[in-house]
């Protein structure tokens, strides 16, 4: 395949920068470009799955929506990564608690992404449930977050194919007997891809709602206001 792809309507790959960071709405990824980066241009529209390259602080960094779900994602980061030479995906997303220790707007490192789904078996004959992040971008984001004084959490999360679970308590399995702290619905795929193309892949989630107390945030909230993992992110610019 050349560029630009089914998905990706940028012709020149020159003008996407080696580390995108990844929401999963759009909009977010317009709010990141409007509010922080300067000299912003516009790479993707296709299906209104916006991309921009900007520059933070004079240092040069691409962000890009990458939709819902493990196809969605699956689909972007893969041509990023094997067509566009991206070398870094940092997701940058919304995951709902597990845990009641963990309150709303608090930041999750994703060590290891668990999974009941197929993506990485069907793709490249991956049949293991847990996949890891890459370990030297969490660790730079550790010091990145030290930096800013942005506490962090880290852990295991549940990456999920299905969002409206029939049973309610299922969470209860999932944190318990697997050990994950959220859920979420795309790092898995990111990792896979990550892994089978010799590339690097994060994320940072923040939490949006809390499914053991019940607490939530607006779908305003989620696009504008969970600006410190942002900010942790936006310090790979280069």
């Amino acid at each position: 395949m050349s560029i630009p792809t089914p998905h990706i309507e940028c012709k020149d790959k020159n003008l996407i920068a080696k580390t995108v960071l990844m929401p999963g709405d759009p909009l977010r990824a317009k709010f990141i470009a409007d509010t922080y980066l300067t000299d912003v241009v516009q790479f993707n529209h296709v299906r209104n799955m916006f991309g921009f390259t900007g520059n933070y602080k004079g240092k040069r960094i691409s962000v890009m929506g990458s939709g819902m779900g493990m196809p969605s994602i699956g689909i972007y980061s893969y041509e990023l990564f094997n067509f566009y030479d991206v070398e870094n995906i940092i997701r940058i997303g919304s995951c709902g608690a597990y845990t009641k220790d963990l309150k709303l707007y608090d930041v999750l490192l994703v060590e290891e992404s668990w999974s009941q789904s197929t993506y990485a078996k069907v793709q490249n004959g991956y049949d293991k449930d847990v996949i890891e992040s890459s370990k030297e971008l969490n660790e730079q984001i550790e010091n990145y977050a030290k930096e800013l004084n942005i506490p962090i959490v880290k852990g295991r999360i549940h990456s999920s194919d299905v969002f409206y679970n029939g049973d309610f308590d299922a969470y209860k399995k999932y944190r318990d007997e697997y050990g994950c702290l959220a859920a979420e619905m795309e790092s898995f795929a990111l990792f896979a891809n990550a892994k089978v193309s010799d590339k690097k892949a994060s994320c940072i989630l923040t939490v949006s709602d809390n499914i053991e107390t019940k607490e939530e945030t607006s779908s305003e909230e989620r696009q504008n206001a969970f600006t410190k993992m942002m900010e942790i992110a936006l310090q790979f610019a280069e």
